[in-house]
């Protein structure tokens, strides 16, 4: 990995391309066509980029009992055992609907209600996915949504990896489609004549996946444009390197477009990090990927101070961030952005990936800076109540009318005129 002083005035934030033209036009055409062919496009697109002819779109129920028996139970129990962790760390996340009165009689207040249907995309094809079924699916169910569809693209043999469909299950989801990449997308913004279209798409994919979610938004709600997977550690030399490159590799290994950066104040840190580094990527499998990632988006910074390196961490606003400090609980109180913050040694991004409970969906390339973790508000919405009562409106109304006719709006004024003299 690259070794460079952190310059003042220069940005470590990268740029990630939102996709070619070409992208963006394959997207739209492939949305427009499961719009006006439904389930006839998205067979046809399943074969073509899958390369699989499904007699059914939809999973029937002994397809998910099959799958249960090429899941070792040991693995079925760690599936269930993270889903309860995560299920648990999002109920703590539930707000109640709240109403006051005043004492003139005036109720305020705030009605919470669970979206009807979301469908969560998992990717699929050559890898099995069954923690962003979790991370996805039980946010929603803990928020009370009635309807939530899984859709995934099916590998060659038109199935979907039994460990996804599993996870499915345990997560309580009885809807799951094989259709994947931008007509998914479509199938589930407009509705098939199999899938019903929901009402928020949430979920990771491909670079198809991303440019169909951001046409199909306004329509729909969607939960983020996810960009490549991303990793900040911030260290200082009470920091191991070896847990550190293994850390970096970590992410480096999801896609060749992964950000894996060291921000530190040690230099022998940052020599040593290195050497761990090329070290450990000599034995890993997916060392091809991790290798060009780390070569084209990884990087290890050396600040003169702390306090210039957590300024660093907070302009870069990673995904996930890692503090190795001899005192992480000190410094968390200064990172302003960040997607999920990993304190300490033995909190390895990992540990969030698949068991701590957070929901693993994380805002990226530097979106952290607006953006949340998804979690159980994206699967709600709010509606304010409002009851005047006789007194207030008799006390408020000519301030009401006064500033409705600052801005011009005349019958504003009169609706609310028309009550104060039948008070």
């Amino acid at each position: 990995m690259k070794i460079m002083n952190l310059e003042k005035g220069v940005s470590i934030k990268r740029t990630v391309d939102g996709g070619t033209e070409m992208q963006r036009q394959a997207a739209r055409k492939i949305i427009a066509d499961v719009r006006q062919r439904g389930d006839e496009a998205l067979r046809f697109y399943t074969e073509k980029f899958d390369g699989a002819a499904p007699d059914s779109l939809l999973i029937k129920r002994e397809e998910v009992e099959e799958a249960y028996k090429h899941v070792e139970e040991n693995l079925v129990e760690i599936i269930r055992e993270a889903a309860g962790r995560i299920r648990s760390y999002h109920e703590k996340q539930l707000r109640p609907s709240w109403m006051e009165t005043s004492d003139d009689g005036t109720i305020l207040g705030q009605k919470i209600t669970p979206l009807d249907s979301v469908g969560i995309y998992v990717p699929g094809g050559t890898a099995a996915y069954p923690s962003s079924v979790l991370m996805n699916v039980i946010p929603a169910r803990v928020a009370g949504v009635r309807r939530i569809v899984v859709i995934s693209p099916p590998g060659a043999d038109g199935k979907l990896p039994p460990a996804v469909l599993v996870a499915a299950d345990i997560a309580g989801v009885e809807e799951i489609y094989k259709a994947g990449g931008a007509q998914a997308v479509a199938a589930l913004a407009y509705g098939t004549e199999t899938i019903g279209s929901v009402d928020k798409i949430t979920g990771p994919g491909n670079i198809y996946v991303a440019l169909a979610k951001r046409e199909v938004f306004g329509d729909v709600a969607i939960d983020m444009i996810a960009g490549p997977s991303e990793i900040a550690v911030l260290a200082d030399d009470t920091a191991c390197p070896d847990e550190i490159a293994a850390d970096l590799l970590s992410q480096a290994e999801h896609d060749l477009m992964a950000c894996s950066v060291l921000i530190t104040v040690s230099r022998s840190l940052a020599v040593d990090v290195s050497q761990e580094v090329k070290k450990q990527l000599a034995v890993l499998p997916r060392k091809d990927i991790a290798g060009r990632a780390l070569e084209d988006f990884g990087a290890i910074y050396i600040a003169d101070s702390m306090e210039e390196a957590i300024q660093a961490v907070n302009e870069l606003a990673p995904e996930h961030l890692e503090i190795l400090t001899e005192d992480p609980i000190e410094v968390l109180g200064r990172i302003r952005h960040a997607g999920a913050i990993f304190l300490g040694r033995y909190s390895t991004e990992p540990v969030g990936d698949y068991f701590a409970g957070p929901s693993h969906v994380l805002p990226t390339n530097g979106t952290a800076r607006f953006s949340s973790p998804l979690g159980v508000d994206d699967f709600q919405k709010k509606s304010s109540i409002i009851r005047y009562s006789g007194q207030a409106l008799k006390e408020h109304g000519r301030k009401i009318a006064g500033f409705a006719r600052l801005e011009g709006l005349e019958a504003h004024a009169r609706a609310v005129e028309t009550r104060l003299d039948k008070i």
